[in-house]
């Protein structure tokens, strides 16, 4: 016999309703294509759906069962305003504007805004094994809680990093995209004064948004210029230059002092040069016989410190015993006293080397 009488489509026995109400204890309400397998072959999917939502849902034994107003008793344990473990801690960002290659790269996994390797990898094994048991006391607890607590700060970490990267364009600097940005866009010249300053004022990006360390940057730029604007006005006034157009006239006769200056200073180096080349021989060139040296020998004599004449005196005697003996006439000459062994070792080397005598000679 049919249950619900000639209201119900389809010709449904009183059997195939209690095997549908048994089916959708057993499978849940949804999975129709186990219920209707339940039911027996002759019922397809969608009949059982139709007959069950029109029959025990939107008919009288629905109406009588399911109330208008359902009130929720359910709490919401996630913490949508950004208390612990919100979902709202970690939002994902918009998904990176990288190929599939440059992902692969990266370990970048675009829907899930994560990397295979994230800052402080090992984070989830203080929450991995954690568990509350109904015999916990207080400590055990309040321990657990802790735990909780660090893997929070961690996640709060890896976010801030995140969005670090994202604001300052880290990671299309880590790809070379950067310099093709820069080619197409070119911004005022950097010194390397300003390099330097940029490197000193790095760990302030962590505080301070990508728009709002350039703007800083660029003010401290506007900053340098004015002051040095001021402290060129007040030369200006110190001068007594007073109005604007007075300063260029003032300017242009700086600027020939400066040149005459420098040349100036140019002409005294090259003086100096050359009194200083004359004033390596000071010590000798008062003395007898200095006119009659080459500059090779008054470079020896100064290193000797050896008197003019007492060089030409040795020089004469040596070229003397060196002729007499080409001639195999034997030499009766003798070297003065204060000729030691050093002295005439180098003042033979010197002949040798200029060719005044021959090297089996000395």
């Amino acid at each position: 016999f049919t249950l619900w009488g000639a209201e119900a489509e389809g010709g449904w026995s009183s059997r195939e309703e209690q095997l549908l109400l048994d089916a959708i204890e057993q499978f849940g309400f949804g999975n129709w294509e186990d219920m209707a397998a339940h039911v027996g072959a002759s019922r397809t999917p969608q009949e059982v759906m139709e007959h069950y939502v029109s029959m025990y849902i939107h008919g009288n034994l629905g109406k009588a069962c399911i109330p208008d107003t359902i009130p929720n008793r359910v709490t919401d344990h996630t913490c949508p305003s950004g208390g612990p473990l919100s979902p709202s801690l970690t939002t994902p960002l918009p998904p990176l504007d990288i190929s599939v290659a440059e992902q692969q790269q990266l370990g970048y996994m675009p829907l899930r805004d994560d990397y295979e390797i994230e800052y402080d990898q090992d984070a989830e094994t203080l929450i991995s094994g954690l568990s509350v048991n109904y015999d916990d006391d207080d400590v055990e607890i309040e321990l657990k809680r802790a735990h909780v607590d660090m893997y929070v700060r961690k996640l709060k970490e890896r976010q801030r990093r995140k969005n670090i990267a994202r604001d300052y364009n880290l990671v299309p600097a880590f790809l070379g995209k950067d310099k093709k940005d820069k080619e197409k866009a070119p911004k005022r010249k950097i010194t390397k004064e300003e390099k330097e300053l940029r490197l000193k004022l790095r760990p302030l990006y962590q505080f301070m948004s990508c728009k709002e360390f350039e703007d800083f940057f660029e003010n401290m730029h506007k900053e340098r210029i004015l002051r040095a604007k001021i402290r060129e006005l007040q030369r200006y006034r110190r001068n007594g230059i007073t109005k604007m157009e007075e300063s260029a006239e003032y300017e242009a006769a700086r600027h020939k002092r400066e040149k005459r200056k420098e040349n100036k200073n140019i002409a005294s180096s090259k003086r100096g040069k050359e009194e200083g080349k004359e004033g390596e021989f000071a010590a000798i060139e008062n003395l007898p016989g200095f006119e009659l040296l080459s500059d090779r020998e008054k470079v020896l004599c100064s290193s000797l410190n050896l008197s003019p004449a007492r060089y030409v005196t040795v020089k004469t005697i040596i070229i003397k015993d060196h002729l007499q003996k080409r001639q195999g006439i034997p030499s009766k000459s003798r070297l003065p006293s204060y000729l030691d062994k050093v002295l005439k070792k180098r003042i033979l080397n010197f002949l040798t080397e200029s060719g005044w005598i021959s090297r089996d000679a000395s």
